[in-house]
């Protein structure tokens, strides 16, 4: 449940996701620079992929854990605990 003071689990979710965001735009920029101080050709399209990728995967990574801290917040775990527990007096 939410019983921790503060601002409710959907905002903490989008705080999360923002700083996931800007994770990922400074990893993005810093593997970018390495690239080509390397001496790496970046062509557009290159660069254009290299940063959807490292995005995309960093910005779903955060959105898993931020649902799975959402889930945990809220009582979902709770209740299907709940249920787990009614399955096992049922003898399935």
């Amino acid at each position: 449940m939410n019983d921790s003071p503060g601002p409710s689990p959907v905002a903490r979710f989008w705080q999360l996701m923002a700083v996931m965001l800007l994770v990922a735009l400074i990893s993005a920029a810093a593997a970018l620079t390495y690239m080509q101080r390397t001496g790496t050709v970046l062509h557009l399209h290159f660069v254009i992929a290299m940063t959807a990728g490292i995005v995309a995967t960093l910005l779903l990574a955060g959105a898993l854990m931020g649902l799975l801290f959402f889930s945990a917040r809220t009582g979902h775990d709770a209740t299907v605990s709940d249920i787990d527990d009614i399955d096992d007096l049922d003898g399935r």
